[in-house]
């Protein structure tokens, strides 16, 4: 082996090898040098006939000088650009046209000799290390873990920082570091599930219930003016306004941190000529020391009362705000920032009116006894004396019965049989603390935090190779749950039923049904589809008038629902780029200028076939989260359809290049500026791929509605600028008018957008990128999808049985 170093760290050797020399050189030793010599190397000749030309000397295009490119691919970058050298010529961009065109048999041989090399340099590595390295898991799998392991459902994300995507998601092991200040947070939220625990095993049963009537949630005094609600003709009620908090109602103050439920019955006054009275449901202090709110849900009142259901988070001390959050309707004014009685009335706006509001606390992830089970097992939990805690755990040999919990506890905790011997330290740690007349509880806290502050718990402990049944249980329940395997797949795992393929589908199946499935979709769109940033910009409301918080939910639920639908009905992936149904409810149809949608129920409409919608590609969250509030960029947006939707890999733009902006004047359209942009340098081999979906979209503005033309901005004036050019043509040749003839042509390549919901997957569930060596895989899964018509939950069952996702 020390002679092939040799040979790797002398650079003539690189000039007179090939790629697939060096490869063989590396694999089965230097005395392959003599025979490599005397033969001709494809790589070698394909590159010096070909690409020296342009690619060598001081100056050479882009930047690329093949001469000086090592084929040490363990060396930086080298990787990298072997992969995209071989992706350019594979896809006929290079040689460049006008070069003429290349020989087949010396491209074929090219192709050949690189993808064996290149496969085959990563397959030893994957062999020896896995695919993926070090992998943890995300804050959000942190505290459903946690939550599952206690049977507690309090919130646990504030205690973790925040984290980076990789690829597009948190879960990649490459993008994943442990600082100091990550440990501290980590054990943080240990501690706080360990009080809510052990708060919930030994205390009285939380109870809450409250019944107010319309005087219950009314403001005190009627003749203070302030932001409650006032009495009018019997009901409390509250007027459209931009006064902030006023819609508190004191009344639904949280006596303790706590989740609930909450049944208020309302109708609307005044209603405008669009329809019912369309409301937001907050929660916060809502005073003006702590401006923040939550969002909490949005319903429309008409005249007829309903009852609206919701469950919200409350810390202690927050209170609920409703209030009327149409945007679009008419707002009351009132002076010294308060309301008094009758105020609104005399301005003729909307209000909304209430009738009767029930709040009670309850518990969602399991009652006192699910929580006392999972902390204590078998063991009694009977009244104590001692007020400060009433309640004891009965244990007649505490070091017996701490050992047998902790054995048991880090079985759940780290997914797979732990011996006795394993734990070992932890049980040694108790014992001297029993010793030391620690109390039974107090102990036992100290070794279940023990436990979980272990890489064993915080990592995904993995061998290179084939992933074992309890990692495949693993694997899957993270994917398709975030969190600790269930009872099922931990009895499966132990019965080695899970390298089954029919066994591991069902398994699949039954983790997606239900409100499980909807946390998946929420999951996964949240990070593949960039819906958890929907909120980090807001339309100017200048520019884009009637756009609220309502919609911008109402979008989010459209998309999530879209997504269920395409999962329960396992339709084609092709739905993602096109359709004839879209969910709909009255404040998002009349946003989108569609007609026949009545109530604030989300459900299923049929879009005509001249609607400029279809697909989720069109939707509004999608157009809202590749736009910054104020204008929309066809690079930003074909850059996220090409990466997100299409499979196409974007590098990264040259840093010498700037970016383009949108001209606000009108002076210049973004397809002029596009087009001198494009002719600097290289920048026209990655504009060609990206540019044509940024194009096809560009009819829908940054807050997601239809325009023909462009605004154009002159201080405060706003007017109507050109006309909106949306066609293009693709790399191929294919040229299309507007959006609809680019969803023609992309959904008839439905295993290229099935082979891309792959990647995606297979990125989020394993937490490694897709490299070259995996490419001909997840191809594969395409193809088999191909038997149910490309379907969605198909090509998800795939993924999981496939050899990549049930390896490290």
């Amino acid at each position: 082996m020390k002679s092939n170093l040799c040979v790797l760290n002398c650079a003539p050797t690189f000039y007179r090898l090939g790629l697939l020399g060096l490869f063989l050189l590396v694999v089965s030793g230097s005395t392959l040098l003599a025979e490599e010599e005397q033969t001709a190397n494809p790589v070698r000749s394909f590159l010096e006939n070909n690409c020296y030309d342009c690619h060598q000397g001081e100056s050479p295009d882009a930047g690329l000088d093949l001469e000086k490119l090592t084929f040490d691919l363990g060396k930086g970058n080298q990787l990298d650009r072997w992969v995209r050298i071989y992706d350019r010529v594979e896809s006929g961009e290079m040689p460049p046209a006008e070069y003429g065109e290349l020989d087949p048999a010396d491209k074929n041989q090219f192709l050949t000799a690189t993808h064996h090399g290149l496969v085959d340099f990563q397959t030893k590595l994957h062999s020896k290390y896995g695919r993926v390295r070090g992998r943890r898991l995300t804050r959000k799998q942190i505290e459903r873990s946690l939550q599952d392991l206690f049977a507690i459902d309090i919130p646990l994300l504030d205690f973790l920082p925040e984290e980076m995507k990789t690829d597009g998601f948190t879960t990649v092991a490459e993008g994943q570091g442990m600082s100091h200040f990550q440990i501290a947070a980590h054990l943080n939220t240990v501690d706080a599930a360990l009080d809510e625990a052990f708060r919930r095993a030994l205390s009285p049963e939380d109870v809450y219930q409250r019944d107010f009537d319309a005087e219950g949630v009314a403001r005190t005094n009627p003749k203070r003016r302030c932001r409650e609600p006032e009495m009018r003709n019997g009901k409390a009620v509250i007027w459209s306004s931009g006064l902030i908090y006023y819609g508190r109602m004191p009344a639904t103050t949280a006596p303790a941190d706590g989740w609930y439920q909450f049944a208020v019955t309302v109708s609307g006054l005044k209603l405008p000529k669009t329809g019912g009275v369309w409301s937001t449901v907050r929660s916060g202090p809502c005073v003006s020391t702590a401006p923040l709110l939550s969002d909490v849900t949005n319903f429309e009142a008409m005249e007829k009362p309903k009852t609206v259901e919701f469950t919200a988070w409350l810390p202690k001390g927050h209170m609920l705000e409703i209030r009327p959050g149409d945007g679009t309707l008419k707002k009351g004014r009132f002076a010294g920032g308060q309301v008094g009685v009758g105020e609104g009335e005399d301005q003729d706006l909307a209000g909304l009116a209430f009738e009767r509001v029930t709040m009670e606390r309850i518990h969602q992830n399991g009652g006192d006894d699910q929580v006392r089970q999972a902390m204590f097992g078998d063991l009694k939990v009977e009244p104590s004396k001692n007020k400060k805690q009433p309640w004891k755990v009965v244990s007649e040999n505490p070091k017996k019965d701490t050992e047998k919990l902790l054995l048991v506890f880090a079985n759940r905790a780290y997914r797979r049989p732990v011996k006795r011997s394993e734990i070992e330290p932890y049980v040694a740690e108790v014992h001297e603390a029993l010793d030391k007349k620690t109390e039974f509880v107090d102990a036992l806290r100290l070794g279940y935090r023990a436990l979980l502050c272990s890489p064993r718990f915080l990592y995904f402990a993995e061998e290179p190779g084939p992933l074992d049944d309890y990692e495949v249980a693993t694997r899957v329940s993270y994917l398709l749950s975030g969190s600790t395997p269930d009872a099922k797949l931990t009895k499966l795992a132990s019965e080695g039923k899970l390298r089954d393929r029919e066994v591991l589908k069902g398994e699949v199946r039954r983790l997606l049904e239900g409100k499980r499935g909807e946390q998946f979709l929420r999951d996964l769109a949240a990070e593949w589809l960039d819906l958890d940033q929907i909120d980090f910009t807001e339309p100017d409301s200048k520019l884009y008038r009637g756009f609220d918080p309502i919609v911008e939910q109402a979008m989010l639920s459209e998309t999530e629902t879209y997504l269920q639908t395409m999962l329960t009905e396992n339709l084609s992936v092709t739905h993602l780029i096109d359709s004839d149904f879209t969910y709909l409810n009255s404040r998002l149809a009349r946003y989108y200028e569609i007609d026949g949608i009545e109530g604030d129920e989300l459900r299923r409409f049929k879009l005509s076939p001249k609607s400029q919608r279809g697909g989720l590609l069109t939707q509004g969250a999608i157009m809202k989260v590749t736009a910054n509030g104020t204008t929309t960029s066809p690079v930003v947006r074909g850059v996220w359809v090409s990466e997100r939707l299409l499979g196409v890999d974007v590098p990264p733009p040259p840093s010498n290049v700037p970016a383009v902006e949108p001209d606000i004047r009108g002076a210049k359209t973004i397809r002029e500026q596009l087009a001198k942009h494009r002719s600097q340098g290289e920048c026209a081999s990655c504009h060609t791929k990206i540019d044509p979906a940024g194009f096809a979209l560009e009819n829908f503005d940054p807050s997601g509605r239809w325009r023909d033309n462009y605004l154009v901005t002159n201080g405060r004036k706003v007017s109507k600028g050109q006309p909106i050019d949306a066609s293009y043509d693709l790399p191929d040749g294919q040229r299309f008018k507007n959006v609809q003839g680019f969803q023609k042509i992309i959904t008839r390549q439905p295993e290229r957008l099935a082979a891309n919901v792959a990647e995606k997957l297979l990125v989020y569930g394993t937490g490694a990128s897709i490299e070259f060596a995996d490419r001909a895989e997840v191809e594969k899964i395409a193809q088999l999808a191909a038997a149910e018509g490309y379907g969605f939950r198909t090509v998800i069952e795939e993924v999981v049985v496939s050899p990549l996702f049930l390896s490290k």
